[in-house]
C-alpha cells in the first residue's frame, strides 16, 4: 500500500466511526432519560458487565461513572457464571453491554439478575434480542456498520457504546450536582485532586525552618539567612512576627547590580513593603492562580508567598518547589 492508501484507509475508518457517533444523537430519547433516573435513583453500585471487547469498554464506563459520583464497578460475565455473581447484591443497577444483545455468557447470567430483582438497563445493537427483551431500560447502540473492513471486527460498535456510556455518566454528573471538589476527591493522586484538596498548610515550611530577619539585618547577613533555608527569600519581620515586608534573591540581584554596599545596606531599608501573602487555608489551586496573575500583572515573577494568620503573623512559607514536589504545578 501506498502512503497515500494508508491515509485514506485511516481517514475511512475515523469517518465511519464518526458517523457511528453522530447516529447516536437521534437515538437519544425517553429511554435515556429513564435510564438516567434510574441510575441516580441507585441505592446500591452500578454493576456494568461486558464481554470480549464489549467489556473492555464496560471497564472504562464503570470507572466513568465511579469517578463522577455514581459507585459502579465492572463485572466479568464469565467469572460471574462461576462465583462473582454474589458481588450483586439486591440495591444494585445492571448495566449490560452486548452489540448483539445474544452474547451467552451474559444471557446466561440473567436469571440470577432477575431472581434478586435487579433492574437492568442494556445497552445493545439489537432491539429484539434476548437482552434488550429482558431489560427494564433499552438502549439502541446499534451502528450502520463497523470500520473493519470485513465488517466483523467490533469498532464503530464500541465507539458508539462507550460514547453513550459518557453520555449517561456525564448526565448523571450533571444531575448530581457533581463539583470540581467532589471530582478531586475522588481523583486524591491527580494533579487536580492535589489543588483542591491540599492547603497551604499541608505545603508550607514552619518553624525553624522559616527564613526570618529583622529589619536592622544587613544584606550579608540577609544572604547567610537566604541561603541556609534555600526558600530564595526572606521575610522582616518584628519582635512579635508580624511580616513587614520581604527580600527575595531577585532583590538581591537587583540591588548587586546597582552597586548596593551588601555590608551597609539593611534588610529594612530595601524590603518590599507590600509582599503578597496568603493563609494556611489557603488552596494550592489558589496558590498556584496568585503566582500566575502577579507574575502577569507584576513587575517580577513571584516564586515564593509567607504565610501569615489573620493578625499577619508568619506562620509559614512556600515557595513554587514546594508547590512542584507536591505535583500541583
Amino acid at each position: 500500500m501506498t502512503s497515500a492508501s494508508i491515509l485514506n484507509q485511516a481517514r475511512n475508518v475515523i469517518q465511519i466511526e464518526v458517523d457511528a457517533i453522530n447516529a447516536q444523537l437521534g437515538k437519544l430519547d425517553d429511554h435515556f432519560v429513564k435510564a438516567c433516573r434510574m441510575l441516580m435513583e441507585c441505592e446500591g453500585r452500578v454493576v456494568v458487565i461486558g464481554m470480549g471487547k464489549s467489556g473492555h469498554i464496560g471497564g472504562k464506563i464503570a470507572a466513568t461513572l465511579a469517578s463522577t459520583g455514581t459507585p459502579a464497578f465492572f463485572l466479568h460475565p464469565g467469572e460471574a457464571s462461576h462465583g462473582d455473581a454474589g458481588m450483586i447484591t439486591t440495591k444494585d443497577i445492571a448495566l449490560t453491554i452486548s452489540n448483539s444483545g445474544e452474547t451467552l455468557e451474559i444471557v446466561t447470567i440473567i436469571p440470577v439478575i432477575k431472581h434478586l430483582g435487579v433492574k437492568m438497563i442494556s445497552m445493545t445493537g439489537n432491539p429484539k434480542s434476548t437482552l434488550a427483551v429482558e431489560s427494564d431500560i433499552f438502549l439502541d447502540i446499534s451502528v450502520e456498520k463497523e470500520a473493519c473492513p470485513h465488517n466483523l471486527a467490533p469498532t464503530a460498535s464500541t465507539t458508539a457504546t462507550l460514547v453513550v456510556g459518557d453520555a449517561l455518566a456525564v448526565a448523571i454528573q450533571h444531575m448530581r450536582g457533581f463539583s470540581a471538589q467532589d471530582f478531586a476527591r475522588t481523583h486524591p493522586g491527580g494533579m487536580l485532586g492535589k489543588r483542591l484538596l491540599l492547603y497551604a498548610s499541608n505545603l508550607m515550611h514552619s518553624g525553624d525552618q522559616l527564613p526570618l530577619v529583622s529589619p536592622e539585618t544587613t544584606l550579608d547577613e540577609v544572604l547567610i539567612e537566604m541561603s541556609s533555608k534555600v526558600l530564595g527569600m526572606v521575610g522582616i519581620v518584628d519582635e512579635s512576627n508580624h511580616l513587614l515586608g520581604i527580600f527575595t534573591d531577585g532583590d538581591l540581584r537587583r540591588a548587586m547590580e546597582n552597586g548596593i554596599d551588601i555590608y551597609a545596606q539593611s534588610a529594612g531599608e530595601l524590603m518590599n513593603q507590600s509582599p503578597y501573602t496568603i493563609t494556611a487555608d489557603t488552596l494550592a489551586q489558589e496558590i498556584v492562580g496568585k503566582m500566575r496573575e502577579y507574575a502577569r500583572h507584576g513587575p517580577h515573577a513571584i516564586n515564593g508567598m509567607f504565610v501569615v494568620d489573620e493578625n499577619n503573623k508568619v506562620v509559614g512559607a512556600l515557595n513554587t518547589h514546594d508547590l512542584l514536589r507536591a505535583g500541583v504545578i
